[in-house]
């Protein structure tokens, strides 16, 4: 990366084009629709450009942090909160996307992420879906390796727990009927 001296419209350029979408496809994870997603990367590459002199020579997990910083900013102020994106529910599964036998798996998991609190289902996300490492998925975080690493660790504990817990019969009905 450059010397902050020479982060200009090139090196901006550069970074938007390369990161650009990683920044969205966080948002499509998060965010009810494609617009919200493609608003928060426009956000976060705004404060990219304003905030240039401290983007980091790693400039991801920094963009991500901006990205969580954003996302949870807007909740707290109220403009436009977007709704979160709940995991996907059962019901919203294409019929005769999945064999049923194979589909019980993944609608276990779905329903054991939300179980889970919040803290747990970003520390997972970062890791799972992002492909971050703990080291990077603490700079997210805003906490130190160890301390998300702690986490994860829990994270993924209470995963294996609630997927030991059988899921109720009503949820395996409602999805028989779109099979």
């Amino acid at each position: 990366m450059k010397p902050v001296g020479e982060r200009g419209e090139d090196w901006f350029t550069s970074l938007y084009a390369t990161h650009y979408p990683d920044i969205v496809r966080y948002g499509l994870r998060r965010l009810p629709n494609v617009d919200a997603a493609t608003e928060l990367a426009q956000d976060v590459f705004v404060v990219v450009w304003r905030r240039r002199s401290e983007v980091p020579e790693r400039p991801v997990p920094w963009l991500y942090a901006v990205a969580r910083h954003t996302v949870a900013n807007r909740w707290r102020h109220g403009r436009a909160a977007p709704t979160l994106l709940p995991l996907a529910e059962a019901d919203q599964l294409p019929a005769g996307l999945i064999e049923p036998d194979a589909m019980a798996p993944v609608l276990d998991l779905h329903r054991a992420l939300r179980e889970l609190p919040e803290a747990d289902q970003e520390i997972l996300r970062l890791v799972g879906w992002e492909d971050l490492s703990v080291t990077d998925a603490a700079v997210v975080m805003g906490c130190t390796r160890s301390a998300a690493a702690v986490r994860l660790f829990r994270a993924r504990r209470r995963l294996r727990s609630a997927l030991a817990t059988p899921a109720p019969l009503n949820n395996f009905r409602s999805v028989s009927a779109h099979v």
